[in-house]
């Protein structure tokens, strides 16, 4: 293993949440006059914090989002967690390695502390996730595509940037683990490859992760 700490982002990579969420906040969007397809909500809002929502918003319209945006649109998120998350595929193999081998991993999301929790209960990798592996862009002042949350959550498990490895799906994720000065795989799942192309390495199953982590 050549890194220290292996940082997974959350949705899309360990939960595979990112066409949940992305179509409920496309249509609540549409709902309250701000027309946004799914591919919008993609393009736009994938693997950002809600901040970015209310500012592109704001920016673009010259409206802002309604006080209880965010709790409304958690309620819907959460309530459909229950009924349809799964967790991504195979990644309950690499966190399974991973333990086994000893190496230290976390989870660094843009993701409410609440989302991260409810996402992780639904899908059994809770199991996966004690407290001190959670790391949330509600700890730090700013989410990605800023450093701040993979730097954090590096200095709260005591190990060096240039030891960690971030595991992301998103462009802002990999422009955030790029700014924090760590290497970066990215998934391609749901993202083209050619939008990722600040990583070190491409992947496009866990299997596939499982074995560059050798």
């Amino acid at each position: 293993m050549h890194y220290d700490l292996i940082l997974f982002d959350n949705d899309g990579v360990l939960v595979d949440s990112e066409p949940i969420s992305n179509r409920l906040l496309a249509a609540y969007l549409t709902e309250l006059g701000h027309p946004t397809t799914y591919e919008d909500s993609i393009r736009d809002y994938m693997g950002s914090a809600m901040h970015r929502v209310h500012d592109l918003v704001l920016e673009r319209t010259g409206r802002r989002l309604p006080e209880d945006f965010d709790d409304v649109f958690h309620a819907r998120v959460f309530a459909a967690f229950e009924r349809e998350l799964r967790p991504v595929a195979g990644v309950d193999g690499v966190l399974e390695k991973l333990a086994a081998d000893g190496v230290p991993y976390c989870v660094a999301s843009s993701g409410s502390h609440e989302r991260i929790r409810v996402g992780h209960r639904a899908t059994g990798l809770d199991r996966w996730f004690e407290e001190g592996r959670i790391f949330s862009s509600q700890d730090v002042g700013r989410g990605k595509p800023a450093p701040d949350l993979f730097l954090y959550a590096a200095e709260r498990m005591g190990v060096a940037p240039e030891r960690c490895l971030v595991v992301e799906d998103s462009p802002l994720g990999v422009q955030a683990a790029v700014a924090a000065g760590m290497d970066v795989y990215g998934f391609t799942a749901m993202t083209p490859a050619g939008k990722l192309a600040g990583a070190n390495q491409l992947f496009s199953g866990m299997g596939e992760l499982a074995d560059l982590l050798v």
